[in-house]
């Protein structure tokens, strides 16, 4: 029987790079000859892209009270862990996900000022034992973090999702509380100053992934 898999999270505020940096760690990951699973919070599941489009692009055109923005994140991650990163676990394989139970904390926690510890039991019920090995935290200043994702969006001449269009303090809201959860959780989450070029970056990610995996 091949032993459990890795569960590795990548979160922060925006702009740090969390996608790029993901699929950075799969294409070493797999040269090492790793199995990987990528995915992504919300979505990762045709339930739980229903409801990222529900999230970020208010497709139901009605305004989400934020307890109900709250619980559709949960059901979103809880589908998530079911039917695909446990599973993933479970046969040997490794699991990269951006973002995943602590964006809950960080957003709707610091971010919206609900009760964090209310949305840590809320992450509980959803994931149940399934928590990360390793959460490398992307961390950025807020108006870098800000900056770049315009940049981006405006390169495709996209729009912002509902949550990059909040207000500044919100975003600086988010970013206080994902280091404090790092402070809080210190044997799992490592920190990293994606304000560094994108293959600094990238080298600062390899080395903390040897240094907890060999």
């Amino acid at each position: 029987m091949k032993p459990r898999g890795k569960f590795i999270t990548f979160e922060g505020p925006e702009g740090g790079g969390k996608t790029t940096h993901a699929k950075r760690l799969i294409d070493r990951l797999e040269q090492a000859g790793h199995t990987v699973v990528y995915t992504r919070e919300p979505g990762g599941t045709a339930t739980g892209e229903a409801i990222r489009d529900i999230l970020q692009h208010g497709t139901t055109g009605e305004a989400i009270e934020p307890p109900a923005e709250v619980l559709l994140f949960a059901a979103s991650r809880a589908q998530l862990v079911g039917r695909v990163i446990r599973p993933a676990l479970e046969r040997g394989d490794w699991v990269v996900c951006d973002r995943f139970a602590d964006s809950t904390v960080a957003y709707q926690g610091y971010g919206r000022g609900f009760d964090r510890e209310q949305m840590i039991a809320i992450n509980e019920f959803a994931i149940g034992e399934t928590v990360p090995d390793l959460t490398l935290l992307l961390d950025v200043d807020c108006a870098e973090g800000l900056r770049r994702i315009t940049a981006r969006h405006n390169g495709v001449a996209q729009v912002l999702d509902r949550i990059e269009q909040e207000e500044r303090a919100f975003h600086e809201r988010v970013r206080d509380g994902y280091l404090e959860l790092a402070r809080r959780w210190p044997a799992r989450f490592r920190v990293v100053d994606a304000r560094q070029s994108a293959d600094a970056v990238a080298a600062t990610i390899w080395k903390w992934v040897q240094r907890e995996f060999g």
